[in-house]
């Protein structure tokens, strides 16, 4: 499952071993075995201006998704293998904020906007409706349970 990782910010230091070890691990218990990943790191400037140019939000936001297909099924990446699955672009900075926020490290919280945007790739989508947003929250706690017990072994 190869991680391609852009740090196109320069003002948080990252490392860069441990967010493509933690998008492995998010793929495979996303079971998205085969799946190829695009992860950039951008500043609130970029963010927004993607943001504005994407969404007609002009402001920053978290995580965006761009994903490179309509519809994904699991067979999909077993017969495709390897499968460029799309984008997940985060700002740094507004990850640094919220994880200030919410009382957590900045690594917990580059997982979970990490774990939504590619959720966001396979389809899942919590402006739908709310039982998309139940599934999607669901989904996001499992792979982050999955993750977290695999990153302490």
């Amino acid at each position: 499952m190869p991680v391609v990782l852009q740090n196109r910010q320069r003002v948080v230091a990252i490392d860069r071993a441990w967010l493509r070890r933690t998008a492995e691990a998010v793929l495979s218990a996303a079971r998205a075995d085969g799946a190829e990943l695009s992860l950039v790191l951008v500043s609130d400037r970029r963010m927004r201006a993607l943001n504005r140019r994407y969404r007609k939000k002009d402001r920053p936001t978290d995580v965006l998704a761009f994903p490179l297909h309509e519809k994904w099924g699991q067979a999909t990446f077993r017969t495709l293998s390897p499968f460029l699955l799309g984008d997940v672009v985060i700002s740094v900075a507004t990850a640094r904020r919220q994880a200030t926020e919410l009382g957590h490290g900045l690594r917990e919280e580059l997982r979970r906007l990490l774990v939504h945007g590619v959720l966001h790739l396979l389809g899942y989508d919590h402006e739908r409706g709310p039982r998309d947003a139940a599934l999607m929250a669901r989904k996001e706690k499992a792979i982050l349970g999955a993750i977290s017990v695999q990153q302490r072994s």
